[in-house]
């Protein structure tokens, strides 16, 4: 059973969960976050709450996928190659097209400083502590740290025995629970916060490839609900049980219904959409209130440039220059490699 599942190739559903999980995103930021920022202005007339429920659906795919790089990697640098072509040449295009925007409608509000833009371009602003451009970017610095911690874990323990160094993880977890004055980049570099839903998608790839099976993964499963029941709130804990029901869902085959062509696509362009759809979105609706517009048209509105924007990044810049990259990669580590002397045959 377990091998015609990873027969199957890509999962067309975790891309639709992609898709579902951006517009969850999207309208708690149109609905909720924007009447925060701006209690002043016209907004829709309904709240959308909990957003972090759909960040912790991003990390357990990114715990999912993090095994469609792993498995193709040599080296150290061959991942962070691979990381930096997937992330970066789109996160660059959308930060700057973010503040581009901001200062063109004055958004005051929304714009950072100086120090803040120059250290956005590393993406590394979160680990030095000081704001983003555009406030959805911090998951960027979990999804950094989470890369940095399964590189270390390929590089001197393996993937073979993940399980166990998963369980130690989740221990050091409880560690940052008992020790609350643990320096804050230890708990952001360790990713702390979201272990557990970084594992629930580990744990679910495994199966899926077939190389454990469900109740051979269903004490370190268990160990990461309870890891999330001791230290979160009882709403969090819920949401880390429906997750690992769903991804134990979707490696049987039981999501299929979700795969359909509009929530695929979006899920195929969600990281430049996410990208690009905070900000901006606020910027639309507020120029919408200031015209005099229903707060429904300026939703729409918002949603529309995202989207357009989100597409237009995807295709011009996300896809072709993390294909070019790869590309120049592969070329320069070939011409590196030693080349074989030919076999002579004596006689």
């Amino acid at each position: 059973m377990v091998e015609s599942l990873s027969s199957r190739g890509r999962l067309t559903e975790l891309d639709a969960l992609r898709g579902i999980g951006a517009l969850c995103v999207l309208v708690f930021h149109y609905s909720t976050r924007f009447h925060e920022l701006f209690p002043q202005a016209a907004h829709v007339p309904f709240s959308f709450p909990g957003g972090n429920y759909r960040v912790l659906l991003f990390f357990t795919i990114s715990g999912f996928a993090i095994f469609f790089t792993l498995d193709r990697i040599g080296t150290v640098a061959d991942f962070i190659v691979n990381r930096f072509a997937r992330l970066y040449p789109a996160y660059l295009v959308a930060m700057l097209l973010t503040l581009g925007i901001e200062y063109l409608a004055h958004a005051t509000q929304l714009l950072v400083g100086p120090l803040a833009i120059l250290a956005n371009m590393t993406m590394l602003q979160g680990f030095a502590f000081l704001p983003e451009v555009d406030g959805a970017y911090w998951t960027l610095t979990v999804e950094i740290a989470f890369y940095f911690c399964m590189i270390t874990i390929w590089k001197f323990a393996g993937v073979r025995r993940l399980e166990p160094v998963l369980a130690g993880w989740l221990v050091i977890r409880w560690l940052f629970w008992v020790w609350p004055d643990m320096p804050e980049r230890i708990i952001m570099l360790l990713v702390l916060r979201y272990t557990p839903f970084f594992v629930i998608g580990m744990l679910a790839y495994r199966v899926w490839r077939g190389q454990r099976s469900l109740w051979q993964q269903a004490p370190y499963a268990a160990l990461a609900l309870l890891s999330i029941a001791t230290m979160e709130t009882w709403d969090v804990a819920v949401v880390g049980l429906v997750l690992l029901m769903a991804f134990v869902a979707l490696i049987h085959g039981h999501l299929r219904f979700l795969a359909l062509r509009p929530l695929v696509w979006l899920g195929g362009i969600s990281y430049s959409f996410y990208l690009i759809h905070q900000h901006v979105g606020f910027v639309v609706m507020l120029e919408c209130a200031r015209a005099g517009y229903s707060p429904w048209i300026g939703f729409a509105a918002a949603f529309l440039v995202a989207l357009t924007l989100g597409t237009a990044i995807n295709r011009v810049v996300e896809r072709p220059a993390g294909e070019a990259i790869l590309a120049w990669w592969k070329r320069r580590r070939d011409t590196r490699r030693p080349a074989r002397r030919p076999v002579v045959s004596e006689g």
